[in-house]
């Protein structure tokens, strides 16, 4: 597969003035890895977007700032809360032959049987799962098959999870990944109206 390439130019402003540049269409960027200071980069924010939307994080890219080509993938992704403008992006440069930790996207598939039901409904715990692999080896996202979820109180678990053998999952396989709960109905409160004693006729005056 073709990998995808990014051409990102060196970025002077700094700061607080970078404010400037996303008003001209620009996103502001930083590139790090290991043994390396941080470089300050800048791409158009449009050419960022359809990057994104193609490889998401974690796949391998190109990138071409210099005359000296660069492996690296997209680590972090900022977006403005309200309207999801695109603010910036960290990029990791990488080698090869040496491994990363990174936290990969859980793809849910297919629905689960059990879920169908009016009296169960599914819980999601957790939406993305920590590995440690080969750049190379690193998948888009990990598939989670839910029809496997046909009773009322079935789990699945992250050890229960198929990943490919050249990666391996760091996140507690026990941990539980999706699962089944029963609705309960809710218990109505029925008001009890309590009668007030009548008072005790007054005893009769004894000698």
């Amino acid at each position: 597969m073709k990998r995808e390439e990014l051409r990102l130019s060196k970025r002077d402003i700094r700061g607080k003035k970078v404010k400037f540049l996303r008003r001209q269409g620009i996103t502001p960027a930083n590139l790090y890895g290991p043994k390396m200071e941080s470089i300050a980069l800048q791409a158009e924010t449009p050419v960022l977007e359809r990057l994104i939307a193609k490889v998401g994080r974690n796949a391998m890219i190109t990138l071409r700032f210099d005359r000296k080509p660069r492996l690296v993938m997209i680590r972090d992704i900022q977006r403005d809360p309200l309207t999801d403008a695109l603010l910036h992006i960290d990029l990791f440069q990488v080698e090869a032959t040496h491994k990363v930790t990174v936290e990969i996207p859980l793809a849910f598939l297919g629905e689960a049987p059990a879920a169908k039901s009016s009296q169960a409904m599914m819980i999601q715990n957790l939406t993305s799962l920590h590995v440690e692999g080969l750049p190379t080896d690193l998948p888009r996202s990990i598939e989670v098959d839910l029809s496997v979820l046909t009773e009322i109180g079935q789990a699945i678990h992250v050890g229960e999870i198929p990943v490919d053998d050249k990666l391996e999952v760091l996140t507690d396989p026990d941990q539980v990944v999706v699962h089944i709960e029963e609705v309960r109905a809710p218990v109505e409160e029925v008001e009890v109206k309590v009668e007030a004693a009548p008072e005790a006729e007054e005893a009769e005056a004894t000698e």
